[in-house]
């Protein structure tokens, strides 16, 4: 079209100008669709959505990006664009999801993505844990993406969390706990997310220790609302009417008493029949065992 004609578009209201040389052919607001569309032909060819605007694309968050991601490759260059980052891949073509439109970087690379600008740990494995919990990525899937990358921020952790997510682990809290009262100090390996049925109801254990009749629950929260206690203890009831023995540790006895914990669960295991041997992880570790050579 001439320019001219564009300009009357405009002009009388026809067209909207949506970025500069991006225009929307009909009338009323656009959609967060269209909105997402415009950045990337504003963008130019070949860009792409991606970090936290891919993420709600996917589903992978509840909330949408306060300003659109695009991913571009990494020898072009862009003048700034208003409400937009623009980030630049030497990996362009291989994280570009095939199919799907607008376009946008695959699951597997928008979690690691936005893994990597995470500021700690849990941030991340947490951004993990829910995109696998949301079923819409399998830990293998984000194992092998992360191996194509020559460097991932606390690569060693991921992996191991992302073996935790295959064994049942759910939450950041469940894998501390794995992490650091478990696994280092011996203890045998409970059922993460175990069924037990009752009172037409099926009812999820964080950690059970099927053969010994203990239960390990995590409380990830600092308070509870009445009614939430109440769940919480009406389920508490139901599992130990089945003679379940439960522990519960909240975040400060994973992050500063790790060995205590692990000292009353070994204390628990041994009361119900369990005859293994506690490690102590470190020289100066409380938990009654041996030190692990």
């Amino acid at each position: 079209m001439a320019a001219d004609a564009i300009d009357q578009m405009l002009r009388t209201g026809r067209w909207l100008a949506v970025r500069r040389g991006v225009y929307l052919v009909h009338t009323g607001e656009p959609s967060r669709r269209a909105v997402l569309w415009a950045a990337l032909h504003r963008a130019g060819p070949g860009a792409v959505l991606s970090y936290e605007t891919a993420a709600e694309l996917f589903g992978l968050t509840d909330q949408r990006s306060s300003s659109i991601h695009v991913t571009i490759g990494e020898h072009r260059r862009l003048s700034a664009i208003e409400g937009v980052v623009v980030h630049h891949s030497a990996r362009l073509v291989e994280a570009t999801h095939p199919t799907l439109e607008p376009a946008r970087t695959r699951l597997e690379e928008t979690v690691l993505d936005i893994v990597e600008r995470t500021t700690d740990f849990e941030t991340a494995f947490g951004l993990i844990s829910s995109a696998c919990q949301r079923r819409l990525t399998v830990p293998s899937k984000l194992a092998e993406a992360m191996s194509m990358r020559a460097k991932m921020r606390w690569r060693h952790r991921l992996e191991e969390g992302l073996t935790g997510i295959g064994d049942g682990v759910h939450s950041v809290l469940e894998n501390r706990y794995v992490r650091r009262v478990e696994r280092p100090h011996g203890l045998p390996a409970a059922v993460r997310q175990a069924r037990i049925a009752g009172d037409g109801r099926n009812r999820y254990l964080d950690n059970l220790y099927e053969d010994y009749g203990l239960c390990v629950e995590l409380d990830g929260l600092r308070a509870h609302p009445d009614e939430q206690r109440w769940q919480d203890q009406r389920r508490a009831n139901a599992i130990t009417a089945r003679g379940v023995v439960i522990l519960r540790f909240g975040w400060v006895d994973l992050d500063r008493r790790p060995c205590d914990a692990a000292a009353q669960v070994a204390t628990a295991l041994r009361s119900r029949g369990w005859t293994g041997t506690v490690l102590r992880c470190r020289t100066l570790c409380p938990a009654p065992g041996r030190s692990e050579s």
